[in-house]
Parts: structure tokens; sequence; C-alpha cells
């Protein structure tokens, strides 16, 4: 293949390109979390991209980033994406959500993301993705941020 060939995929890699930029902003890398966003508060709003298969990011207001939130879902926990089952966890995870509304209580800090319990029609995520057929597993299997 030409060198030619594979400038534009180089330059697309070097550039961190839309497909490996993360659109979910609200949350910052360290320090407390957003007084809205913190432990027992509520937030809702549509789900605007999901990362995995108990990620996703909830936009509670219109700019992109500064208003979306990457949130981890306090009730599931799916494999990796490179582990079996975690491209289909990730898949089930959008088609249940993607621009619908979710409501959500936060649980506080895990890493750049807010844990939260969140519902869809009044039903909890992980429920829905126990009821599409999505096992639970991974690394942390068993390491969900329970809110019981």
């Amino acid at each position: 293949m030409p060198a030619r060939a594979l400038l534009p995929a180089l330059a697309l890699l070097l550039s961190g390109g839309p497909a490996l930029a993360d659109p979910c902003d609200a949350v910052p890398q360290k320090g407390a979390l957003p007084k809205p966003l913190a432990r027992g508060e509520r937030f809702s709003g549509p789900v605007v991209h999901v990362a995995d298969g108990d990620s996703l990011c909830v936009a509670v207001g219109p700019r992109r980033g500064i208003d979306w939130v990457e949130v981890r879902l306090a009730d599931f926990h799916a494999p990796e994406l490179k582990e079996p089952g975690g491209r289909k966890a990730r898949d089930t995870l959008k088609r249940l959500t993607t621009g619908r509304r979710v409501d959500c209580i936060s649980r506080g800090r895990t890493w750049d993301r807010v844990a939260a319990d969140c519902r869809l029609g009044g039903r909890p995520l992980g429920e829905r993705m126990r009821a599409a057929g999505v096992t639970e597993g991974g690394r942390g299997k068993g390491e969900a941020v329970r809110s019981r």
C-alpha cells in the first residue's frame, strides 16, 4: 500500500478525531463534583452518548462537553468492550437509551464520572440491561457502586 494512502488515516489518529474524543466534560478530572452533581443530587436529561455497557453521557444542559455528564451506572457492571459480551452490552445500552430522557441520582464520584442510579421510564437501567439479556461481568464484576 502506498504511503500516501496511509496519510489520511494517520492524520485522523494523531488528531484525536471525533471517534476518540470524550464528549462528556461536566465532571472535572480533579476536585469536588459540581454542586448539582454531588452525592444525593438528582439530575436528568437525554442520553447523548454511550461509551460502553455501563457508561453514558447525559445532557443536563445545551452545551456539548460543559453540560454533558459522564455517568457510570451504579447498579450494573458491564464487561469491558474488548471482553466477551462487551460490545453487546454497549450496543444494548445505546439502543435502550440514546436520545431518551433518563432520571438519575448521584452516588458520588468514580474517577472522572458520576456514579449514579439512573431510570428510564421509572425503571432502573441495570434492571433493563439484565432484562435485555446482558450479563454483568468484566474485571470489576461485583464492584458496581451499590446504592442500597
